[in-house]
């Protein structure tokens, strides 16, 4: 990310430690742990498309996701449910 697109981080809530970059991987990679996964998903809006893929992601993280909403994140449940139902 450059530095106009780092993400925001709110009093009470403090990042993961470095030296983890959060990134699209990050948040698709489903060796990333469930709190990783929920602080991206309640603090970097952009980024909850790419959780939505992350097989590990729990039912209570997808639907905060869907609940919460962000940047193409109806986009990637439609994805989802597509691959499933096919």
């Amino acid at each position: 990310m450059t530095a106009s697109r780092l993400p925001r981080f709110y009093p009470g809530s403090p990042p993961p430690r470095p030296p983890l970059i959060l990134t699209p991987r990050v948040a698709t990679d489903p060796a990333t742990s469930e709190k990783v996964l929920w602080f991206i998903a309640r603090h970097i809006p952009e980024l909850r498309f790419w959780l939505v893929a992350n097989e590990s992601a729990s039912p209570a993280l997808l639907e905060y996701i869907s609940q919460a909403g962000g940047p193409r994140v109806k986009e990637a449940f439609h994805v989802l449910f597509s691959a499933l139902e096919g």
